[in-house]
């Protein structure tokens, strides 16, 4: 109920009229039953800006620490996503992707529509990252379309560290739904999981335009953090 009470009422209307969001390939959003609707993640807005566009309710896989941030902006978070029917998924440990997966089938069996990030974070430079596979054994184990998604301008009003938007007109791009049928039982073979889901990330980049690094968004952005913390090596003064 609050759901919807956020998307016509509270939080809609005062993103569409702020934003004024362009809306591109609508029409590939089926009705009813179930699909995966798989998009880029370039800005803590994502998670409001769609689903203000789409005529049905979409579940997200939202990240645990949203559920689980301290002092009253944490409490206050972790009720806005509740309420907004969000599912926190643990991203740690071994067993994190297969109750990511659990949690996004029993959305999928319900016959609604799911949300996910293949690249499993945000982008922090606004390039377009390799997908994980989870995103392509629900796809084969549901055996539901996936409508690649693309959000334009997003990390332009929201980049990492900006903690109120700039104002300033998003685009968000729908493409035609992905069937993967040809692949059905063949949710465990290796190959297969990654084929389907570097055809997905090619969708979304051809929707998106952006570049492309074919390595994971968490690798990189650890990587990088590192290399700020190494110190500073001088040569030695000589004798």
């Amino acid at each position: 109920m609050f759901y919807y009470v956020l998307k016509y009422v509270l939080l809609g209307p005062l993103l569409r009229l702020v934003f004024r969001p362009r809306i591109e390939g609508l029409e590939h959003i089926p009705e009813e039953g179930a699909a995966i609707v798989a998009g880029n993640h370039l800005s803590f807005s994502d998670h409001f800006l769609m689903p203000v566009v789409l005529k049905r309710r979409i579940t997200f896989l939202a990240k645990q620490e949203y559920f689980t941030g301290p002092g009253i902006k944490g409490r206050l978070t972790a009720a806005f996503f509740r309420s907004a029917g969000q599912i926190p998924v643990d991203r740690s440990g071994k067993e994190a992707g297969q109750a990511a997966i659990r949690e996004g089938l029993g959305v999928l069996s319900r016959g609604e529509l799911l949300g996910i990030y293949p690249e499993g974070t945000r982008s922090h430079d606004g390039r377009l990252y390799k997908g994980k596979v989870g995103v392509a054994v629900m796809a084969i184990t549901a055996g539901v379309p996936v409508i690649p998604c693309a959000m334009l301008g997003t990390f332009e009003i929201q980049p990492p560290g900006q903690v109120v938007p700039r104002i300033k007109r998003v685009t968000i791009r729908f493409g035609a739904p992905l069937d993967f049928s040809r692949y059905a039982g063949m949710e465990g073979e290796k190959a297969a999981v990654r084929a389907v889901t570097d055809e997905i990330m090619y969708e979304i980049l051809a929707l998106s335009g952006q570049e492309y690094v074919d390595d994971y968004a968490a690798k990189v952005k650890a990587a990088e953090a590192e290399s700020t913390k190494a110190p500073r090596k001088f040569p030695r003064r000589g004798r």
